[in-house]
């Protein structure tokens, strides 16, 4: 059995304008001093990682992991969740979405999306560059505002959605597998992958392509009241990275899953800093001990009443104290009795 690598964090959240989290050795620093022992690191935030140059520099790419180095860290991953968004976008949800492109492709989702598959096929380079076996995305979306079906779905919709989805992504995971790189997709609402039956849809339009992954997030399964426990067991093999992020889930008279557009606060739905919503980690962790997970177990932080910077102190001990150093003998080794394979004949009376 393998121990899974951590406490990491990922860095979206805190970057900021101001120190430490406004450059790579500042926020590295104060990543290191809470002990955290790896970076997931966004892409898209040229404060701390060039994407452009990573891709295309292996120069570039040792001085940023020198830079990490020097505080005890490494990087675990690479992120394109804004980008991966962007491969599929449901018209609806154009102006909203504009905002994850560069300002001159603003208002043309044709170039948007053409950005978006080069930001990947980018970051497939850079991560190789830089030595990494996985990637952190999302699948964008172009079913989402046809979940729930009223009026009744025309026949074929889902199917077409799911073979242009495959078709989009198809050639940027085979850059991926060039690259010796997993895809991981968060499954998360919003996104045309969001639960089990949705993934296992896209692994067939994908013809259950080796490099079609998944980011296990348990916070969003609670919100949708879904066996996470169970999911391990169902995929483990397909997990490649782990974002350890709490939440909960409180039903009322008024709201239930869906939560009455009411803010993140109000919400039957919450997401929760670590070890103060419902999840069950013990057992997280220990279903990954179990399948041999050998990946990083990475903070994300998320919570509507929390301060970030509280959040990450307690999340780095929480996800230390979580680890299970996995062993290397069975409990009653004491007791062998060296017996050979004539005497367990003998035994058994043959």
């Amino acid at each position: 059995m393998k121990t899974l690598k951590g406490p990491a964090i990922f860095l979206a959240q805190f970057l900021g304008d101001e120190a430490p989290f406004n450059t790579l050795d500042s926020i590295a620093a104060w990543a290191a001093g809470l002990g955290f022992k790896g970076v997931q690191v966004p892409t898209w935030d040229k404060r701390v990682f060039d994407l452009e140059q990573a891709a295309t520099s292996p120069e570039y790419c040792a001085q940023f992991q020198a830079t990490l180095a020097q505080h005890g860290l490494e990087v675990t991953e690479l992120s394109t969740h804004l980008q991966g968004q962007l491969v599929a976008v449901h018209p609806a949800y154009d102006d909203m979405f504009d905002g994850f492109a560069p300002e001159s492709l603003r208002a043309n989702p044709k170039a948007r999306q053409a950005w978006a598959v080069e930001q990947l096929l980018l970051a497939a380079k850079a991560s190789k560059n830089l030595g990494l076996k996985a990637h952190a995305t999302f699948s964008g979306a172009l079913l989402w505002p046809y979940l729930y079906p009223w009026p009744q779905r025309p026949a074929g919709l889902v199917e077409s959605g799911f073979a242009e989805l495959a078709k989009r992504w198809l050639p940027i995971l085979d850059a991926f597998d060039a690259a010796g790189v997993d895809v991981c997709y968060e499954i998360h609402p919003g996104e045309d992958l969001h639960d089990g039956a949705t993934f296992e849809r896209f692994l067939a339009a994908v013809n259950h392509h080796p490099r079609a992954n998944i980011l296990f997030d348990p916070s969003h399964f609670v919100l949708q009241q879904l066996d996470y426990v169970a999911f391990i067991d169902r995929y483990h093999a397909r997990i490649k990275m782990f974002h350890v992020k709490d939440a909960e889930f409180n039903p009322s008279a008024q709201q239930g899953v869906y939560g009455g557009y009411e803010n993140w606060v109000d919400r039957a739905g919450r997401f929760r800093s670590l070890g103060d919503g419902q999840v069950d980690f013990k057992q997280i962790f220990s279903k990954f001990a179990a399948y041999d997970y050998s990946g990083w177990a990475v903070l994300e932080w998320e919570c509507c009443l929390k301060h970030p910077e509280e959040g990450a102190k307690e999340g780095a001990l929480f996800i230390r104290e979580h680890i299970i150093r996995v062993t290397e003998r069975a409990f009653d080794d004491f007791a062998k009795s060296g017996i050979d394979d004539a005497k367990n004949r003998k035994i058994l009376g043959l």
